[in-house]
């Protein structure tokens, strides 16, 4: 995991080393006033040398002045470096995401994911640049002054040092503890924008159902396990604190106690004294810091290891010698195809279908019968194991096509329309985003939606909202459909799209499908039974098995469950007429 941060130091090296520089020369620069104190007291002020009085109190003014510049430096490019290392991962994660197979998002929720692309990689961002520099700084100054100390007695220095031990050890047993906490903390935080991205995503069902304070209470529960998180991670942060300071103000009392015995004795003088006192504190400040440090270090820590857990996630796998799909013809091919998402329950079982080039293929049956995850497996979504079966796109395994290839020649139409923020030229051009203006238009004409466009006052350039909530179900549906227009493909996959539309926006939107299917092989996901009475064939999907085939007339013919689906939707139509 270390080698893997180190690597986002490296486009900023030569940075991140005038940096580390800047750095050390403050470090060095914070020497100068005890030396400077030590010579006053015990040299020009006794031998009354005005004038090198003056001239060291200018000195150290100036260079004062320096060791602002270089803070201002630090403090700008370092936290530069840092916001640049957080992009770079943000990107990374983001790149890393987008290639995920669709089983990693059914398992985790979208705010989880966010948390890790935002507030965790913030806290990489300030690990990633204060990290070096306090190690650095403290080091240096830690190391030198100590030196200095012992230059000036010994005895006294090492007296003090003494307390170092302690220190570590009391540092390294309350800093997993520490890590632990804020670990948890961490998590609960995920939690809390879990549960804010699904009630505002939902606030239009919440309202509806008038739920609000169902939502409140849902968010209070999340609200108060990241309280109490919070509560146990600064409970193991405030022992933490308040043993190490403890320690270090034992430091000053040893001073107190051991140097005014020394200079009773007359082992130092007092300007000696005097000037070990400043220095030691030299010597302090940067172990607190370090101290100070390890809160910081455990909350980067925790956020990369975090951000590390998923760029391990295994993407989605091409074989090695994978083909381009090319010249697509559209004969698909089902042989002894079962599939599982775990090991409790089969989705599909044996299933055995042929499709040949520009026929229509409706796949019916009550829900959960597998007939979308059917649909899904076409496209690679959920990857076949080799002893399931084979799906075959003109003669050749999907699972030793390119990913891109294989899904450049699939269009995909749901019910569930997802459309992006943005305009409707950015939706419909999603399709092919390299389209002329007049190949958008063309699209948009064919799925029936370009007449309407041109009634709003922004035409294609209107700003459509949040997943398209300022449009009704059948102008989404329209635009995801000129969508696929634009894209063109030899494959055409239609998952329940006209089940939640009414019968007037029905009729334009069947319209438009029945554009597009033409020329394509077509797999149909149907609800509604009398949308599919055209297709070439039908089968009945029942608890993941293929239990009958064929024409609508002929599988009214036969009497089975087709009939009694189909039957049973219009008795349900006329009570509705009723």
């Amino acid at each position: 995991m270390l080698k893997r941060f180190l690597s986002y130091y490296k486009p900023h090296k030569k940075m991140l080393a005038l940096d580390l520089l800047a750095s050390l020369l403050i470090s060095v620069i914070g020497m100068v006033y005890p030396v400077v104190t030590r010579n006053m007291l015990n040299v020009y002020i006794p031998e009354k040398q005005y004038k090198i009085i003056v001239i060291a109190g200018i000195s150290v003014l100036l260079l004062y002045v320096l060791r602002m510049l270089l803070r201002y430096f630090v403090q700008y490019y370092g936290h530069v470096i840092g916001v640049k290392m957080q992009s770079q991962m943000r990107l990374d994660l983001f790149a890393h995401l987008e290639k995920l197979p669709f089983r990693f998002f059914d398992n985790n929720e979208t705010g989880r994911i966010m948390t890790r692309l935002t507030s965790d990689l913030f806290e990489v961002c300030e690990l990633a640049h204060h990290g070096p520099e306090n190690l650095l700084i403290s080091s240096v100054m830690i190391v030198l002054s100590f030196i200095y100390l012992l230059r000036i007695d010994p005895i006294l220095t090492l007296i003090i040092f003494t307390c170092v031990p302690i220190l570590v050890v009391v540092t390294f047993f309350m800093r997993r503890r520490m890590r632990r906490a804020f670990d948890d903390r961490r998590k609960s935080n995920a939690t809390i924008n879990a549960a804010v991205e699904s009630s505002v995503t939902g606030i239009r069902v919440t309202k509806a159902f008038t739920n609000v304070e169902r939502e409140v209470r849902r968010f209070r529960k999340g609200d108060e396990e990241f309280v109490d998180a919070s509560r146990r991670a600064y409970k193991a942060m405030a022992q933490f604190h308040s043993a190490t300071s403890f320690i270090t103000d034992v430091f000053n009392v040893f001073i107190l106690i051991a140097g005014g015995l020394f200079l009773y004795a007359g082992r130092i003088s007092f300007g000696d004294y005097s000037t070990f006192i400043v220095s030691v504190n030299l010597f302090i400040s940067p172990v607190n810091t370090l101290i100070s440090f390890m809160e910081q270090f455990q909350n980067g820590v925790s956020g990369f290891k975090r951000f590390v857990e998923i760029m391990e996630e295994e993407p989605e796998a091409e074989r090695p010698n994978a083909e381009q799909l090319r010249d697509v013809e559209g004969v698909i091919e089902f042989e002894n195809v079962s599939y599982s998402y775990d090991e409790t329950k089969e989705v599909l079982h044996d299933i055995n279908l042929r499709l040949e080039k520009g026929r229509k293929l409706a796949l019916v049956g009550p829900s959960g019968g597998g007939k979308t995850t059917l649909c899904h497996l076409l496209p690679n979504f959920y990857r076949l194991e080799d002893a399931c079966g084979t799906i075959r796109i003109d003669g050749k395994d999907v699972r030793d096509l390119t990913l891109d290839s294989l899904r450049r020649q699939i269009g995909i139409v749901q019910q569930d329309v997802f459309l992006f923020v943005g305009t409707i030229r950015d939706n419909i051009l999603y399709g092919r985003p390299d389209a002329t203006e007049e190949e958008m238009m063309e699209a948009a004409r064919r799925a029936n939606i370009h007449d309407y466009i041109m009634t709003l006052e922004n035409g294609y350039d209107t700003e459509i909202g949040e997943r398209g909530v300022k449009l009704s179900g059948g102008q989404k549906q329209r635009i995801s459909i000129a969508r696929v227009f634009l894209k063109d493909p030899a494959i055409l996959i239609l998952d329940e799209a006209t089940s939640a539309l009414d019968n007037t926006t029905e009729v334009l939107i069947q319209q438009a499908l029945d554009e597009l299917c033409r020329g394509r092989t077509t797999l149909v996901v149907a609800h509604r039974l009398s949308t599919i009475r055209n297709a070439d064939e039908i089968a009945v999907v029942l608890d993941g098995r293929i239990t009958e085939r064929g024409t609508h007339e002929e599988l009214m013919a036969k009497g089975g469950t087709y009939k009694s689906l189909y039957a049973l939707q219009f008795r349900e139509n006329d009570l509705v007429e009723m």
